[in-house]
């Protein structure tokens, strides 16, 4: 490993938005559509992650583990079906919290593990 590389940094609240680290991509706070329905909220982060990751030459299919914390657990039932949709059948090894969240609207965020695989010379 060269170096590692942070970016999206926030020092208000002390932590990197992607950090990059040899072949591994740790990526935090993936949150959209705040206020909005679960299904909205559920895609609006899969949606920032996936910005997150094109600005580094990655898609959702480079992700390998996923962190999804949900303010009400039941709301898992909504999630495979929008992965399914989302990843082209590449899944991710996945686990599901039930949390609290800062803000009273927001329902669903994402925090992932993405790998970049070394382009061959």
């Amino acid at each position: 490993m060269d170096k590692i590389i942070r970016t999206e940094i926030s020092d208000e609240w002390a932590h990197s938005g992607i950090v990059e680290a040899g072949d591994c991509v740790y990526i935090s706070y993936c949150m959209g559509n705040e206020g909005q329905s679960i299904e909205k909220q559920i895609n609006g982060a899969f949606d920032v992650l996936a910005e997150r990751l094109e600005a580094i030459g990655l898609t959702l299919e480079s992700v390998v583990k996923m962190d999804c914390l949900f303010k009400d657990i039941m709301d898992l039932s909504f999630l495979g079906e929008i992965i399914k949709e989302r990843f082209n059948g590449k899944y991710p090894a996945r686990k599901a919290f039930e949390t609290k969240f800062i803000r009273e609207e927001i329902l669903f965020q994402i925090d992932a593990i993405a790998f970049k695989v070394k382009k061959e010379n």
